[in-house]
């Protein structure tokens, strides 16, 4: 009878952890949705852009006078950019928590950005994240732009569209909150039993 106590106390001690260890995982669980469903944003958003600049390489206009292969030169990088950069956003959008992944997307659509302004110096627009004007059109290729919160640069988008930039700004958000949550202690435990990986920004 004298282990009564003592074993009621254990199956106690083992409840308590227990529905900690649930309230934790159901709370990493939520956080990882929540950069999923973010990145579902971001991912539309970016397919947006990449219509836009497939659709003015389209209607570039043709010069009668020139020779085909100077007006394939002056193409060329663009849309190789966009090529590429479209296969590796295919290849995130089965795995966008891969931080490896994310990182050669963002290498990606730096390359492109830049083949964009060389191309088209006068029709960029750079947006806060929140999705204000941060910088009128015509801005030349590698002028200084205000790093928003977070040491962030915003991007200047082909597309006039605040769109790319805010869905950007949400996916950096839950990526920052969920990667915080499974570097905190005690989560980080039920992180690593369970197998979940740090995210990685779209810088």
């Amino acid at each position: 009878m004298s282990l009564l106590p003592e074993s009621l106390a254990s199956w106690i001690v083992i409840a308590v952890l227990l529905f900690w260890f649930v309230g934790a995982y159901n709370r990493l669980v939520r956080l990882r949705a929540a950069v999923l469903q973010s990145y579902v944003t971001l991912d539309a958003a970016l397919r947006k852009q990449l219509d836009f600049v497939q659709a003015s390489i389209t209607a570039a206009p043709q010069p009668a006078d020139a020779p085909a292969n100077e007006l394939l030169s002056s193409i060329a990088p663009l849309q190789a950019s966009t090529t590429q950069l479209a296969t590796l956003l295919g290849a995130t959008r089965l795995r966008p928590l891969d931080a490896g992944g994310m990182a050669a997307l963002a290498t990606a659509l730096q390359v492109w950005i830049g083949a964009w302004q060389r191309q088209h110096p006068d029709a960029v627009t750079v947006f806060e994240a929140d999705g204000t004007l941060a910088r009128p059109t015509s801005a030349q290729p590698g002028a200084p732009v205000a790093a928003v919160p977070g040491g962030v640069e915003p991007i200047a988008w082909p597309e006039p569209s605040a769109a790319a930039e805010i869905a950007r700004g949400q996916f950096n958000l839950a990526v920052g909150h969920y990667n915080a949550a499974i570097a905190q202690f005690p989560a980080l435990l039920v992180a690593w039993a369970v197998r979940l990986r740090p995210a990685a920004p779209l810088l």
